[in-house]
C-alpha cells in the first residue's frame, strides 16, 4: 500500500516537466475550500450573499445536520481559485542524450547508462527548452489578492495565473514558500479596481466527525465540491515534525493547495496529500491544520520564508531497552545519535548518547515532539535543555541556530564514498544522493537500479524515483536509508521475520508513500 503525499497530489497536468525538482506523485492529491468571513464585492450576485445567510438544517439527537451544502458552497466558492503554472525545463538536444525531455546527464552520472538504453529507436529529442504546465488550487485570504496554495504547485513556476470561478484570470507572483509544510503564498499582481472575495482560517480545532467541504480544481475541471468528515487528528505522514488532519472528502490531482471548510465557512485545513494504493481517491486525505497555516502564512507574508530554530543534532526515539540501559524509568525523550559538526549543539556539552527529556521545562515525549518544540522557536533563541546522560541528569543552556536549507543539510553530512551509488541488498535497490545528480534536486536519494525480483519492483519503484524519507526520517545519503532500515527493524516487536518499512517516494512531479517488506537480520 502506498500513501500519496504531499504534499498532496500535484495538480491535474498537461505534460509537465519541472526544472531541478519535481513536485508529487500520481496518487497524491488535495482538495480546496475556503473559510469564514467571506467578503463579497459588487461582482458577487446579491442573491448569493442572501442565500448564504439561510442554510437549512435538520435536527438530530446529536445536533443539527445540513439538508444541503448549497448555501455554504455559494458563500465560500467565490474565494477559491484555480492556479495555472508555466515553467521551462532545460533538456538535452544532442543525439546522445539519454531520453527526450530528460536533463542532459554527464557520462559519469549513475543514471546515464540507464536512460541511454531507452534512447535507441526513439525520436529525436525536443528543442533545448521544453515548456511545462501544471494546475492546482488555492484560495484568497484577503481582499487585496493574497492567495494560499501548496509549495509544490508553484515552486518551479516562471508564470502564475489564477482563475476565479467566473472565469476571470489574473497574473500573480510568488511571495514565499515553505517546503517543510508544503505551503506557499502568492499575490495577484494586476492592478484592478476591485476587492477579491476571501475566506478566513478557522480559529478553532475541528472535532473528529465534523463535516468538511472541499472545493478545488481536480484534473483541471475547475470549481468542484466534495463533502466528508474529519476522520482523525495528528496524523504523521512522514513530513517532518508536523501533524495533519485526516479527512474523507474526495480529493484528486489538481486539488493541491485547496482548502477544506467547516460548516461556518472557515478553512480548517489546506489539503496536501492522499493515501492511495492505486493512485486514485480512496477517501483518505491529509490537510495542513489551519493553526499551522496561519503561522506559516504570517512569516511568508513578512519575510518570504520561514526561519526555524535548530539544535544541530540527529535524534531517534527511546525504546524500552534504551531506557533500561541508561536508567530512565520510561521510554521518553529523544536520543542524540550524532552532533552535527559546526552546529549549535557542537559548541555545548551535548554528546551522542545523551537523551533530551525537556525543553524550557516542558517534557519531551519523543523525537518528533522535540523537533516540533525546537521548530516552533525562532533562531537565536536561548533554550534550557534537560538531558540524561547514562543515568545522570543535567541542564544545558544554549542558543538555537537557524534550520538550514536542504542543500546545506546535505553538505553537513559525512562525505560519501567515491562510488556515489550504494547497493541496498535488503531492498533490492542501488541508491545515490540526489544532490549529486543533475536535475534530481537537493532532497532525498535517487534510485539508480532496481532488482526485478525485489518487493521494490513489485511496488512499482523504478530508476529515477527519489526516496525522501525512510521510517519517518529525512534521508540525503544511502547511509541515511540504511540507518532508517535498521531503525525500523529494531523497533518492530511483533515477532515476525519481515517488517514493513514506510518510505516517501517522489516520481516525476508527485509523491507517495510505499511500504516495502524487509527481512530481519
Amino acid at each position: 500500500m502506498t500513501t500519496e503525499r504531499t504534499p498532496a497530489a500535484n495538480e491535474s497536468k498537461r505534460p509537465r516537466i519541472l526544472a531541478g525538482r519535481t513536485a508529487l506523485l500520481a496518487a497524491t492529491a488535495l482538495v480546496a475550500a475556503g473559510a469564514i468571513g467571506l467578503s463579497f464585492n459588487p461582482s458577487v450576485p446579491q442573491a448569493v450573499a442572501e442565500t448564504a445567510q439561510t442554510q437549512q438544517t435538520i435536527a438530530t439527537p446529536h445536533g443539527p445536520a445540513p439538508l444541503s451544502f448549497a448555501d455554504l458552497v455559494a458563500k465560500v466558492s467565490p474565494a477559491v481559485v484555480s492556479i495555472n503554472v508555466k515553467g521551462e525545463m532545460k533538456t538535452a538536444e544532442n543525439d546522445d542524450s539519454p531520453v527526450p525531455g530528460m536533463p542532459d546527464l554527464p557520462e559519469d552520472n549513475p543514471l546515464y547508462d540507464f536512460f541511454k538504453q531507452f534512447r535507441k529507436g526513439m525520436p529525436t529529442p525536443p528543442s533545448k527548452h521544453t515548456p511545462s504546465l501544471a494546475q492546482g488550487s488555492g484560495f484568497f485570504i484577503s481582499d487585496d489578492g493574497y492567495i494560499v496554495t501548496n509549495n509544490h504547485v508553484v515552486e518551479d513556476a516562471d508564470d502564475i495565473t489564477v482563475t476565479m470561478g467566473d472565469g476571470e484570470k489574473f497574473d500573480a507572483k510568488l511571495i514565499g514558500t515553505d517546503p517543510r509544510t508544503d505551503l506557499a503564498l502568492v499575490k495577484v499582481t494586476e492592478k484592478v479596481d476591485k476587492k477579491f472575495p476571501f475566506v478566513k482560517l478557522s480559529e478553532k480545532d475541528p472535532r473528529v466527525g465534523d463535516w468538511v467541504l472541499a472545493v478545488g480544481n481536480p484534473f483541471g475541471l475547475g470549481g468542484t465540491v466534495t463533502a466528508g468528515i474529519i476522520s482523525a487528528h495528528n496524523r504523521d505522514i512522514g513530513s517532518g515534525p508536523y501533524d495533519y488532519l485526516q479527512i474523507d472528502a474526495a480529493v484528486n490531482r489538481g486539488n493541491s493547495g485547496g482548502p477544506s471548510f467547516d460548516l461556518d465557512g472557515n478553512v480548517v485545513g489546506v489539503n496536501t496529500a492522499i493515501f492511495s494504493p492505486s493512485g486514485g481517491n480512496v477517501g483518505i486525505a491529509f490537510a495542513v491544520p489551519a493553526a499551522l497555516v496561519k503561522q506559516v502564512v504570517a512569516d511568508l507574508k513578512a519575510d518570504g520564508s520561514v526561519d526555524r530554530g535548530w539544535l544541530g543534532v540527529v535524534i531517534q526515539n527511546v525504546n524500552d531497552d534504551i531506557a533500561d540501559s541508561i536508567g530512565l524509568s520510561t521510554p521518553t525523550g529523544a536520543m542524540v545519535t550524532k552532533v552535527t559538526e559546526d552546529g549549535p549543539a557542537s559548541k555545548e556539552d551535548i554528546k551522542a548518547g545523551d537523551v533530551i527529556v525537556g525543553v524550557n521545562g516542558a517534557e519531551v515525549k519523543d523525537s518528533r515532539d522535540l523537533a516540533r518544540k525546537i521548530a516552533e522557536l525562532d533562531p537565536d533563541t536561548e533554550v534550557k535543555l534537560a538531558i540524561v546522560r547514562y543515568g545522570d541528569k543535567r541542564e544545558v543552556d544554549m542558543t538555537l541556530g537557524t534550520f538550514p536549507s536542504a542543500k546545506k543539510l546535505v553538505s553537513l553530512r559525512d562525505k560519501e564514498p567515491a562510488d556515489q551509488s550504494e547497493q541496498m541488498e535488503k531492498l533490492g535497490l542501488s541508491l545515490a544522493p540526489a544532490a549529486k545528480i543533475p536535475g534530481a534536486g537537493e532532497e532525498g536519494v535517487v534510485i539508480t537500479e532496481v532488482d526485478s525480483d525485489s518487493d521494490a519492483a513489485d511496488k512499482g519503484l523504478k530508476p529515477g524515483d527519489i526516496i525522501l524519507q525512510v521510517a519517518g526520517v529525512d534521508v540525503s545519503t544511502p547511509g541515511d536509508v540504511a540507518a532508517g532500515l535498521k531503525k525500523a527493524a529494531e523497533t518492530t516487536k511483533d515477532g515476525k521475520d519481515t517488517v514493513k518499512v514506510l518510505m516517501q517516494v517522489k516520481t516525476g512531479d508527485q509523491t507517495r508513500f510505499v511500504a516495502l517488506s524487509l527481512k530481519k537480520a
